[in-house]
């Protein structure tokens, strides 16, 4: 007899130097079921996904697939088999087209020659089959990170697999372009495909998934049915204790003004017009200022025209009242800023480097690290990452000697809070802070932000997360279209008002 399941991983063990990534782990993916793999940073979850696909090779265990044992030697294979993923750093060429980036490696051709009509076709009647809606023509880097998502299961679709693995789907997207992602999972379950769906929002999870497989530390801690659950039993059994989704702030004490921006507009990389038109706010110490707005909305050149990363056309910037408009960055870093950065790998990391020369980027110059002589005092540089690695539960296969690269997303986020937080800055500049981050790490970050502001330092908060947006800030200022277009407490008004202003449907006069 048939089996009922698509996929089945049985007793999947797989070791890194230093770490069991899966400690004898089972997974079974029904066929036509949406199942949810849930499990704090660094549980092992993207590990046992890379095995399915055969980017790593388990130790122990075996893979099955309609009940026939399978070996999987690489992501070939594992196409063969009709199993496809979309990864959670996205694996497209960013100068090519969104068309050419699908058929790459699957090329139609006929006698040796390219045919690239036929292509063309299959795309845009898979784009309209499933709701998918990209123009084959554009450039990957000229379009927004929900668009990249869409060719990326678009060549999944292409590929004509059955089984498609969604690595952290929604840690890039806008909430509006979440729910459209959980509508083509819908669609493309009722077409019969089978998905397995990494995530640690639980909301999503109980939105879109039939049953969920909890991972911990490595190891299997059971599958629910998530009609018979709730997101607090979940993110008990992630992370092993009961979490606080609400969030104590103390009685707000004002003090001076720590950032004040005035007329700052700057320009705009991919289009004629600014991106940042015109903005004035000022942020006062005890305080947490959150910029709220849908992606793409000015918040990006805004943040690299406050850090340093982007000239300003015109107006300036002062921090405890020194004018740093024309600082470099490292004068804004050792005169009381910093910055939790959008994109982690781009301006976060140095992937290649070691977690703790990562700790020490900002300040290896200082005397604490560097000698007369300059040379690094390398016993001090693993004194204080052993610290921060301790004090923020940064998890890693060998402590500091550990490459970034090698650690999982949310501990690398987790390494820059780190770094950032200890430097005891006047303005902490927090962008998308617990993107790609579980519940238990969430509450951690919130708290650290919570704690800044009442021991009466500054934080200007860039989210796009409106439960962080609601949560976490004294005053919401909303961006649209590099514009502040209102100005909010957050305990007044409600998650649908903000949605208009950030829709652009209304707007006021904000004071600066």
């Amino acid at each position: 007899m048939d089996s009922p399941y698509a996929i089945e991983m049985l007793n999947i063990t797989k070791r890194f130097p230093g770490i069991v990534a899966n400690d004898n782990i089972t997974l079974q993916l029904k066929r036509g079921e949406i199942h949810a793999l849930l499990g704090e940073n660094g549980a092992g979850k993207s590990t046992l996904m890379s095995v399915l696909f055969g980017l790593y090779q388990p130790e122990e265990g075996v893979i099955k697939k309609d009940g026939k044992e399978v070996k999987i030697n690489d992501p070939n294979d594992a196409n063969d088999l009709g199993i496809g993923m979309v990864h959670q750093h996205f694996k497209l060429v960013e100068c090519f087209t969104v068309l050419d980036n699908i058929i790459l490696g699957v090329e139609p051709n006929k006698y040796g020659v390219l045919q690239k009509d036929e292509a063309r076709k299959k795309v845009i009647e898979l784009s309209k089959k499933y709701g998918l809606m990209v123009d084959p023509d554009a450039k990957i880097e000229d379009i927004t990170v929900g668009m990249q998502q869409r060719t990326e299961i678009l060549k999944m679709l292409y590929r004509d697999n059955e089984i498609l693995i969604f690595d952290e789907p929604t840690a890039v997207l806008t909430p509006q372009e979440i729910e459209e992602l959980m509508q083509i999972m819908r669609n493309l379950k009722a077409e019969g495909k089978s998905i397995l769906f990494i995530s640690h929002k639980l909301a999503e999870i109980m939105a879109v998934a039939d049953r969920c497989t909890i991972l911990r530390k490595g190891k299997y801690i059971g599958t629910v049915e998530t009609k018979g659950t709730t997101a607090q039993e979940l993110s008990s059994l992630m992370v092993g204790r009961n979490v606080n989704f609400h969030i104590d702030k103390q009685p707000q004490k004002l003090g001076d003004v720590v950032l004040e921006i005035n007329n700052m507009t700057v320009a705009s990389k991919t289009h004629k017009n600014n991106a940042v038109k015109n903005v004035s706010f000022k942020v006062r110490a005890g305080e947490i200022v959150c910029i709220a707005g849908i992606d793409g909305n000015g918040q990006s050149e805004f943040v690299h025209g406050l850090t340093g990363l982007e000239p300003l056309v015109s107006g300036d910037i002062k921090l405890n009242g020194m004018d740093i408009t024309k600082a470099p960055i490292r004068k804004r870093n050792t005169s009381g800023m910093s910055h939790i950065p959008e994109d982690r790998h781009k301006h976060g990391l140095v992937l290649d480097y070691s977690l703790e020369n990562n700790l020490v980027l900002q300040t290896y110059f200082l005397p604490e690290f560097t000698s007369k002589a300059g040379f690094l005092k390398k016993d001090n540089i693993r004194h204080y990452a052993e610290k921060l690695i301790e004090e923020f539960d940064v998890r890693s296969g060998q402590g500091p000697v550990t490459m970034a690269r090698a650690m999982s997303g949310g501990n690398q986020q987790k390494a820059i809070i780190a770094r950032e937080i200890d430097k005891d800055p006047d303005l902490l500049v927090a962008v998308q802070p617990t993107r790609g981050l579980d519940v238990g790490a969430i509450e951690f970050v919130h708290k650290q932000l919570i704690d800044r502001r009442d021991s009466g330092k500054a934080v200007l908060l860039i989210s796009l997360e409106l439960d962080e947006v609601m949560d976490v800030p004294d005053r919401i200022l909303v961006m649209y279209e590099g514009e502040i277009v209102g100005e909010f407490d957050p305990k007044k008004t409600t998650q649908e008002e903000l949605g208009l202003y950030m829709a652009g449907a209304k707007r006021m006069e904000v004071r600066s």
